[in-house]
């Protein structure tokens, strides 16, 4: 039994699993309100859209599916598994308009000047190299393109310094904020309490919809 235990540790560690089952999925939907975020974000069809941090693909399936066959998503990870995951999904749910990005740590290697609207979920404080990659991101947006960049907040880091936040796997909006208007955008709308990451009353989920200060 522990023999098998190990494997199965070994097998997850190295190819990856699916971090939303369907159902699940479902649920996020839910607790997301994913149908009022893409209201707000304004996503329409024929839109050109990147999912920057896609893992297995749930912002970006719900993206294609809002954009339309005359629309393109470009899906971008660190993790070829997630990318390998994600193109696996879109194909059992019929989806052809998702091309994937292995993207650097530095660079999400998207195409300058194309985008409409660049997403960013759930990812940012992950990111190490943010001024890098936020340069890039402007490269890509359209002159009237939007960086969409939605977070959740731990109430037991909360005004603790931005390391110790991001150790915790969160951030706060105001450290995004000064790094956004430091990287050349400017704050066009902003949502600081969008309800509760997995319904868990300590996850506040916040975004903001930026633009390049052109």
């Amino acid at each position: 039994m522990k023999f098998r235990i190990l494997i199965l540790l070994f097998v997850f560690s190295v190819f990856g699993y699916s971090q939303y089952t369907e159902s699940e999925w479902n649920d996020r939907d839910d607790w997301m309100r994913i149908s009022d975020f893409f209201e707000i974000t304004k996503v329409q069809k024929g839109n050109v859209i990147a999912d920057i941090g896609c893992h297995e693909g749930y912002m970006s399936i719900h993206l294609a599916k809002r954009v339309g066959e005359n629309g393109k998503i470009y899906a971008v990870d660190l993790k070829k598994y997630r990318l390998d995951a994600l193109e696996k999904n879109a194909k059992n749910r019929g989806i052809e308009n998702i091309s994937t990005v292995l993207g650097d740590y530095d660079n999400p290697k998207l195409p300058i000047n194309i985008f409409d609207a660049i997403y960013i979920i759930d990812t940012y404080h992950e990111i190490e190299d943010y001024h890098e990659v936020l340069e890039h991101v402007n490269k890509s947006l359209k002159p009237n393109g939007k960086l969409i960049l939605l977070e959740k907040l731990k109430s037991r880091i909360k005004g603790k310094p931005r390391r110790q936040q991001v150790e915790a796997h969160s951030l706060a909006s105001k450290y995004v904020k000064k790094e956004l208007q430091e990287a050349g955008f400017k704050i066009e709308y902003e949502e600081s309490n969008f309800g509760l990451w997995e319904r868990n009353p300590g996850k506040q989920i916040w975004f903001v919809i930026a633009v390049p200060n052109n």
